[in-house]
């Protein structure tokens, strides 16, 4: 058992070490990690134009994008990568809603232009290039021989 002035000690070097540390590993995060990343030099005005076409309709309401959002629909971080560009385009200008038809699930039919699917495609093209240590995982798909 710990007299009240042991304890005063205890908690004071705790804190102070504990303090020191968490100063320590956000100062080299920030110089050795984030200031190193080349992800916001790529952004362009198309892929600008994309991240608001995102938000203006509320895309993330049903899909997620690094892990945030809904979950309702696929998530899009590596679309480009599992489906291809001409796939993802060909849907967003869809003038009819596309889905699973057994599940009741459906992509609403926007119908956006060439333009700015082009756009939603470079949004997704950058997004797919951001290092996520692994995220979303690949799925392990193991195949069986019917012999």
């Amino acid at each position: 058992m710990l007299t009240k002035s042991q304890a005063k000690l205890f908690f004071l070097a705790g804190t102070i070490i504990f303090s020191v540390l968490f100063l320590g590993l956000s100062y080299d995060t920030q110089m050795n990690h984030v200031a190193n990343q080349p992800y916001e030099k790529t952004i362009t005005p198309a892929v600008i134009a994309g991240k608001h076409l995102w938000e203006g309709n509320n895309c993330m309401g049903c899909h997620t994008i690094f892990g945030e959002g809904a979950y309702y629909a696929p998530e899009l971080t590596k679309v480009i990568e599992r489906r291809g560009e001409g796939y993802v385009k060909g849907l967003l200008m869809s003038p009819t809603p596309w889905g699973e038809h057994t599940s009741g699930r459906k992509m609403v039919a926007y119908g956006f232009s060439e333009e700015d699917a082009q756009y939603l495609v470079e949004y997704f093209k950058w997004i797919g290039t951001v290092d996520l240590n692994g995220f979303p995982a690949k799925p392990k798909y193991k195949i069986e021989k019917n012999n």
